[in-house]
């Protein structure tokens, strides 16, 4: 493991420890204490950082525990800022206690966005930063360091994803349309 890969996953035991320590999760410090509402981001407003373009969201389905997991963060940048369409880098699959499940990207239509193929998509990584005060410093430093301990895995779903669309055979469009696929690629973790 690369010596940045390595601080980045000391980033994320060190942010798990204080927030156990302080009887809470990455989890609980997003969601909201009157309850969670499926399919809702949180929180609200998007996590988004005008310096570097990273933005992400956490929300959960109603099939989410058949998955494994609560939820998931969905992780993008905006490569010109603002105004600019997002850019889906990875999805970060998590129990209820935040623990990390599964690595996954998803077809176009369940986020929207520019859909750019894996190699500008990966490009994006290095740029992806959300290390700022609010709405969570902790978390916020988290999922930075968990797109920077997972960056090799997840170049390698970004290029799955697009051998998926590759081997399809159909048109793109009519491929990032079909509803019927939502997950293309996935690494389980541990």
């Amino acid at each position: 493991m690369s010596e940045a890969k390595q601080r980045a996953a000391q980033e994320m035991a060190y942010c798990e420890q204080i927030l156990t320590k302080s009887s809470t999760s990455v989890l609980l410090r997003v969601l909201p204490a009157e309850g969670l509402v499926t399919w809702k981001h949180y929180p609200e407003p998007e996590v988004f950082d005008p310096s570097s373009g990273a933005q992400w969201y956490y929300h959960c389905h109603t099939d989410s525990a058949e998955l494994g997991e609560h939820g998931h963060f969905h992780c993008f940048v905006r490569p010109d800022g603002r105004k600019s369409e997002p850019v889906h880098l990875v999805a970060v699959g998590v129990t209820g206690h935040g623990k990390i499940t599964r690595l996954f990207t998803v077809n176009q239509w369940v986020v929207g966005g520019e859909w750019r193929d894996a190699e500008a998509t990966n490009a994006l990584l290095d740029q992806f930063n959300v290390e700022m005060a609010l709405p969570d410093y902790l978390v916020n430093r988290w999922v930075t360091a968990v797109l920077t301990r997972y960056e090799d895995e997840i170049v390698k779903l970004n290029v799955a994803r697009d051998e998926r669309l590759r081997t399809d055979g159909r048109p793109h469009e009519e491929f990032h349309a079909d509803r019927s696929i939502e997950v293309l690629s996935e690494f389980r973790v541990g």
